[in-house]
């Protein structure tokens, strides 16, 4: 079963897709979105238009999920409107580092999003979390919930992905795999090192267990393994199955490489917490 969330104030555009499964395993894609409204292009800048800083692809990277009975939950706007991985009350995830906030104002390279004088209010900021990060955290919710009754526990699967090198956020070139349960808090015990373990037996990719990336706000707010919700974010370099600049495109040879190892994690993590 598929369900879009439509308002009238997007002109009948979805600001979600939620493909429901049977299976105890929801994933969430919060970043994958490039859509930006027409109003608010006009008032951004040509980088904000590139949408670079978009999680490219993983929907195709991540459809043999579907196989699996996930449930999927795809965003349409881009993280240039609204953040979705972001605090409501925008509080710094990393306290001491440099991050981009709920409505960022400039890219992961420090470009202007917005023309000058244009930088949104704290009473737009306001509004665009009404419209499209509420809407996104209710569904996300309200399938956790119904998941997790269904099967008395459920896992969350956080998918990200980010360029090998940013400057700005880390040094060096990050590991290929990156799994954030919030230092163990978010899922069961070891999760994150079991994760890791068998990307390192794999051994064709580098892997890290909460090490730069710990899991963002959604994987820090719902993950709750006493009540049964088991959160993970994985960080995946978008080397292992794309092209990190301009044009961004889709490597098909790449990805079908990583794909079997990313359907052996989520099966794996599906069978720690059953067992947990």
């Amino acid at each position: 079963m598929t369900e879009t969330a439509n308002m009238e104030t997007t002109h009948d555009c979805s600001i979600y897709t939620l493909e429901r499964g049977a299976a105890p395993l929801l994933v969430s894609v919060p970043h994958r979105g490039t859509r930006i409204p027409e109003a608010l292009a006009e008032e951004m800048t040509p980088a904000a238009l590139r949408v670079d800083d978009c999680d490219w692809h993983l929907e195709r990277l991540y459809a043999f999920a579907r196989e699996m009975g996930a449930s999927i939950l795809l965003p349409e706007y881009a993280r240039y409107v609204i953040d979705l991985n972001r605090p409501p009350d925008d509080a710094n995830l990393y306290p001491g580092r440099d991050t981009t906030g709920l409505c960022p104002v400039d890219t992961f390279d420090k470009e202007p999003l917005y023309l000058p004088g244009h930088a949104p209010s704290r009473e737009q900021i306001d509004a665009r979390r009404a419209l499209y990060w509420q809407p996104y955290h209710d569904a996300l919710a309200t399938e956790l919930a119904a998941l997790r009754d269904a099967h008395g526990r459920v896992l969350l699967w956080e998918a990200h992905s980010t360029r090998s090198v940013v400057p700005r956020f880390f040094d060096g070139r990050l590991p290929e795999f990156n799994f954030g349960t919030a230092d163990g808090a978010s899922a069961a015990a070891g999760l994150a090192e079991r994760l890791a373990e068998i990307v390192d037996r794999d051994g064709r990719y580098s892997s890290v267990a909460n090490g730069r990336f710990k899991g963002g706000y959604i994987t820090r707010r719902y993950g709750d393994p006493a009540s049964g919700i088991h959160a993970v974010q994985l960080e995946l370099t978008q080397a292992t199955y794309m092209q990190e600049s301009s044009p961004y495109a889709y490597d098909e040879a790449r990805a079908s490489e990583v794909q079997p190892l990313l359907r052996e994690l989520l099966g794996a993590a599906v069978e720690y917490i059953a067992a947990a």
